[in-house]
């Protein structure tokens, strides 16, 4: 067979995926792999090899729950024809490694940098001289927001091409604070520094990536977390959910001027993120996950308070979004604004709510669960019109749906399992995890060597996927509809500046 199938958060030896040349390496990704119902990709990326660079192409078949791991070994300077070309979902990825080390696509459709690493192939190639697209017209004009957004201060710059209020063309530049995350992972040679640096991935993803990060070592040292573990991480995705997608709706309403909503659902986030506080000393869950150990079990005095929590919440909760999904005046806002149709979204490849406000089924807590997912038989939340009120919407129903879940979850707590001594990561070998955070799909790989050392770590935000979507959904809206097509996505800047 020409590729490895595993599953998530399986390791195995890297001697066992096999090594494919360039040509059949391209026919099996984009026209066998790719063309199967329910495929897509969760990462692509190369690392030095020897003298040489080797390209891993990690395809997940969904229905099949199963990851296809395939790879060829290329040299640097070696003239290549582009997955791109053929499909779109992969252009990001190649950008990526064309960036890293100047491998040249001959035909990629838009070979531009991503994220102006600091240890960039070409060093000449910098933020300031980016090139935009441009059309030469005296009808058009273009219009520019950032680098320093306005309300959360991060660096991001959108270039719009407008024609009068009526957006023709948004391009996004990021990579203003590129932090070298990845190669941190490998300067960093203490558990504990590789754990935190997880937590800082993005700020307001600290359980999603936290936990991909520990499932992964786990795997690697061939640890098997025991029940109150998987529970404690279950627990903290689906609170960071609730509480990023609070504020989400909090922040949406800003955006359209609905004051009421803003101010309550505002509040009502304040309360779940406390909760984390008094959990584990931190409202943004930083601390609370651990490889291999579980410093803050859920006790039954935890559990009663957050049912109490959610009585508390769910009554205002459901009365402000009865209100905001029927008020007139946020509708007109809300409908058929941003929209990015079904065929768009599955081009550019999203994931998470960005796919599944245009009916992709794209949840890996359906299709790679982990932890205490299977026990909950997750159905994803879908809506088909792709629209702000598609993206609101789907909050909604998901923070009814992770409620449910977490009181199903601590009905019979587990007890504290002693834990089993952690081993050392096994030598020359590839490991995947993919867990569904509140902002779509997180892929963390890592490959080690031969003495069982991180040689290699590969970090994927879903946001990496969907910055395309949002700038294909303003087109042809007002200028004046941005603001709210952005909160209606909250896409990650420091996620994707790796």
């Amino acid at each position: 067979m020409n590729y490895t199938g595993i599953r998530n958060n399986e390791t195995i030896p890297i001697s066992t995926i096999p090594e494919l040349d360039y040509s059949s390496f391209l026919e099996l990704n984009v026209f066998t792999l790719l063309n199967t119902a329910g495929s897509h990709c969760v990462s692509y990326f190369g690392f030095p090899w020897f003298d040489k660079i080797k390209l891993i192409c990690c395809i997940a078949k969904d229905e099949q729950n199963s990851i296809c791991i395939s790879s060829s070994v290329i040299d640097m300077k070696q003239p290549l024809p582009s997955f791109s070309n053929y499909k779109l979902v992969f252009e990001k990825f190649e950008r990526e490694i064309h960036e890293n080390f100047g491998i040249n696509y001959t035909d990629h459709p838009w070979l531009k940098p991503v994220r102006f690493p600091f240890n960039r192939f070409d060093k000449s190639s910098n933020i300031a001289n980016y090139p935009f697209f441009k059309i030469e017209s005296e009808e058009l004009h273009e219009v520019g927001v950032g680098p320093i957004h306005a309300g959360i201060i991060e660096p991001g710059h959108f270039r719009f091409i407008c024609n009068g209020e009526q957006i023709l063309h948004l391009e996004i530049q990021l990579g203003y604070q590129h932090r070298g995350v990845e190669q941190l992972f490998l300067d960093k040679k203490k558990l504990l520094q590789r754990v935190v640096l997880a937590e800082n991935i993005a700020g307001d993803s600290a359980a999603g990536h936290t936990v991909a990060f520990v499932n992964l070592w786990e795997s690697l040292c061939k640890f098997q977390p025991g029940r109150d573990l998987q529970l404690s991480r279950t627990i903290a995705l689906e609170l960071e959910r609730i509480a990023v997608h609070t504020g989400d709706l909090s922040g949406m309403c800003t955006d359209v001027a609905y004051q009421l909503g803003s101010a309550v659902y505002g509040r009502l986030r304040t309360p779940v993120i406390n909760y984390f506080q008094k959990w584990c000393g931190n409202r943004l869950a930083k601390g609370l996950v651990r490889v291999g150990k579980n410093n803050y079990p859920i006790t039954q005095t935890l559990a009663d308070e957050l049912l109490v929590l959610f009585e508390e919440y769910e009554k205002d909760f459901e009365e402000i979004s009865e209100e905001l999904f029927s008020l007139p005046s946020t509708l007109a806002r809300f409908e058929k604004t941003g929209v990015v149709t079904t065929e768009q979204a599955a081009l550019v490849g999203t994931v998470g709510m960005s796919a599944r406000m245009s009916e992709l089924k794209r949840d890996i807590r359906f299709s790679h669960p982990h932890d205490l997912y299977p026990e909950l038989r997750h159905e994803p939340v879908l809506r088909n019109q792709g629209d702000v009120y598609s993206r609101g919407r789907i909050r909604k129903k998901e923070i009814d749906q992770s409620m449910g879940y977490i009181r199903e979850l601590i009905q019979n707590l587990p007890s504290v399992e002693a834990a089993d001594q952690l081993g050392n990561p096994i030598p020359n070998s590839f490991a995947i995890s993919l867990v569904e955070g509140w902002r779509g799909e997180i892929c963390h790989c890592a490959i080690t060597g031969d003495n069982g050392d991180l040689i290699h770590y590969k970090i994927k935000d879903p946001s990496f996927h969907n910055w395309l979507a949002m700038a294909l959904a303003v087109r042809n809206n007002e200028i004046s509809d941005f603001p709210i097509c952005n909160k209606s996505f909250d896409l990650s800047y420091c996620g994707h500046d790796l």
